[in-house]
C-alpha cells in the first residue's frame, strides 16, 4: 500500500477558499530533495521561481533565466511533491511579446511539468493574457508591486506603494477581474498592502508586504540562510544553513586530511 495514500492534494479552490480563514504558507523549491523537504514540512503553494537564476544558478538577476530552466527544475521537483499545490513561474521575455506568445509558453509548461498553475508578474497590462489562459484552463497567479523582471526599467529593486498606491490597487483589481487565484504581492509597503488584501475577494500572497497578506511566500535560501549574496530586510533567517553546511565540509576536508575518515565501520572487509 501506498505510504501517500491518505496524502491529500491542494486544490486551487482550497487555495481561493483559505481567504480570512487560513494563513496560506508559500515556499519556494528548485530540486527534488529541497522539494520533499518543504512538501512534508506542509507547505500549501510550492513555486519554482525564476529566483533560481540567482540562488541556483549564480545570475545577477532573474532576467537571464529560461523556460527550459524553468521547466527542467520544475520535473525535479513534481518528482517529490504529493501534496502541495505546484505553481511555475514564467521568466522574463516568455509572455511579454504577444498575447499567443504568452498562452502557448504557458501551456507548454502546464504540459511538460504536470504542475497546477503559473505565475506572471505585471498588473493590468497583462490582463488580456489572463483572460486567455484562465479561458483555457490555466490557473494564474499574479505578481505585483517589486517585480524583479521588471528590475531594469524600475531603477533598482524599490519598495513599491509611497506614490504608486493607486496604480497598485488598479492592477490587483484588474488581475481579480482577468481570473487570478492569487496575488503575490511583493516590496509593498504594509498599508498599501492591507488595502489590496482587503479590498480583493482573491487571496493575497505577501514577501516584503508587511503583516496583513492573506498568505507569505519566503525564498527556500533565505530561509535556510544558505544564500548571503543577497540579504532582503523581509526575509527571516530560521538557521544559518551556509555555516552549518560549511562546518560540515571543513570537517570532512579536515578529517581526510588527518586520516580520520574513513573508519573502519564505513569500509567494506572481506
Amino acid at each position: 500500500m501506498s505510504k501517500f495514500k491518505d496524502i491529500k492534494k491542494v486544490t486551487v479552490n482550497q487555495i481561493k477558499n483559505m481567504k480570512h480563514k487560513e494563513k496560506i504558507v508559500s515556499l519556494t523549491a528548485y530540486d527534488y530533495t529541497s522539494a520533499k523537504i518543504v512538501d512534508e514540512a506542509g507547505v500549501d503553494i510550492i513555486l519554482v521561481g525564476d529566483s533560481l537564476g540567482m540562488v541556483v544558478a549564480g545570475y545577477e538577476n532573474t532576467l537571464s533565466v529560461t523556460l527550459e530552466q524553468i521547466i527542467l527544475h520544475c520535473q525535479y521537483v513534481k518528482r517529490a511533491v504529493k501534496r502541495g499545490f505546484l505553481v511555475a513561474d514564467i521568466p522574463f521575455g516568455y509572455f511579454q511579446v504577444s498575447i499567443e506568445d504568452g498562452v502557448k509558453n504557458c501551456i507548454r509548461v502546464i504540459k511538460e511539468t504536470g504542475f497546477e498553475a503559473v505565475k506572471l508578474e505585471g498588473g493590468s497590462e497583462i490582463a488580456p493574457l489572463v483572460e486567455r489562459l484562465v479561458s483555457a484552463g490555466v490557473n494564474v497567479m499574479g505578481h505585483i508591486g517589486l517585480m524583479p523582471q521588471m528590475v531594469n526599467t524600475m531603477g533598482g529593486y524599490k519598495i513599491q506603494g509611497r506614490t504608486n498606491q493607486d496604480k497598485l490597487m488598479e492592477d490587483a483589481l484588474a488581475l481579480e477581474k482577468a481570473g487570478v487565484f492569487s496575488i503575490v504581492l511583493e516590496g509593498v509597503v504594509e498599508g498599501v498592502a492591507k488595502k489590496i488584501t482587503e479590498k480583493l475577494t482573491v487571496p493575497t500572497i505577501g514577501i516584503g508586504a508587511g503583516r496583513y497578506c492573506d498568505g507569505q511566500i519566503l525564498v527556500f535560501h533565505d530561509l535556510l540562510g544558505l544564500y548571503d549574496d543577497i540579504t532582503p530586510k523581509f526575509a527571516k533567517r530560521y538557521c544559518n544553513g551556509r555555516e552549518v553546511f560549511l562546518n560540515a565540509v571543513n570537517n570532512y576536508v579536515r578529517e581526510t586530511k588527518e586520516s580520520i575518515f574513513p573508519e573502519e565501520k564505513h569500509a567494506f572487509l572481506e
